[in-house]
């Protein structure tokens, strides 16, 4: 059986019960990054064999993982934090193993996506996740504007080196809508910014960025009213 298990984002105390006994259970455990779960095991008492399966070996540790199923191994695959497959490593191995025959479940848990659409304050009953944004300008303004147009709320992840170019190039593109920008969720100093966009860009420009960002920007022809409802 393949498992993907959703860990913490932050804060250890969002682990599940399910996820616990699963990492309990299972033969391996496939981490994205070895030394953060190996912490997180810890913690719990946890003592499983790790290997690495991250996006520059997703390939071959997607075959090694292949082979293990096929023994009768049961696996459990983590992120470095969060849910498998959500802007991490996961996506192409649950291809494999469905198109394979081999059994696959989830242990739901942690989104990093979805707690700061639901706090941000604007519209959640219609989105489209985008994950992170190209890195250079030409190829950025250009992904941004596949959704300029669209009347969903617009959901983001970006690093502390680009997040201020992603909301100088979203305010060009966009316009000056509402949005929020959600830092460090769950942890001690978690934040959400909530504003226009080029109130959430001058609020970066004034204080040096740190940590994973999320933003979160109001659909196209979006009333003050109805982003307020």
């Amino acid at each position: 059986m393949l498992y993907l298990v959703a860990t913490p984002i932050g804060n250890l105390g969002d682990i599940t019960l399910r996820a616990l006994e699963t990492l309990r259970a299972v033969d391996v455990i496939a981490s994205e990054d070895t030394r953060k779960t190996g912490l997180l095991l810890k913690h719990f008492g946890i003592q499983k064999p790790q290997i690495a399966f991250h996006e520059h070996n997703e390939e071959r540790a997607g075959e090694r993982i292949m082979a293990l199923l096929a023994e009768g191994k049961s696996v459990a695959v983590v992120s470095e934090a969060g849910t498998p497959g959500i802007s991490d490593p996961g996506f192409s191995l649950v291809r494999r193993a469905i198109a394979a025959g081999a059994e696959v479940t989830m242990i739901p848990g942690p989104t990093a996506l979805v707690m700061a659409l639901v706090l941000s304050g604007l519209p959640v009953h219609s989105f489209t996740y985008r994950g992170f944004p190209p890195h250079r300008p030409g190829p950025r303004r250009r992904f941004l504007e596949v959704d300029r147009d669209s009347p969903h709320t617009l959901v983001f992840y970006e690093s502390p080196y680009r997040v201020e170019a992603l909301l100088a190039d979203a305010l060009e593109v966009y316009g000056d809508r509402q949005a929020a920008l959600a830092h460090e969720l769950t942890k001690i100093h978690e934040s959400v910014l909530r504003g226009r966009l080029s109130e959430l860009l001058a609020a970066v420009r004034a204080s040096p960025p740190r940590g994973e960002y999320v933003l979160v920007i109001a659909g196209a022809g979006r009333t003050p009213a109805e982003v307020e409802a």
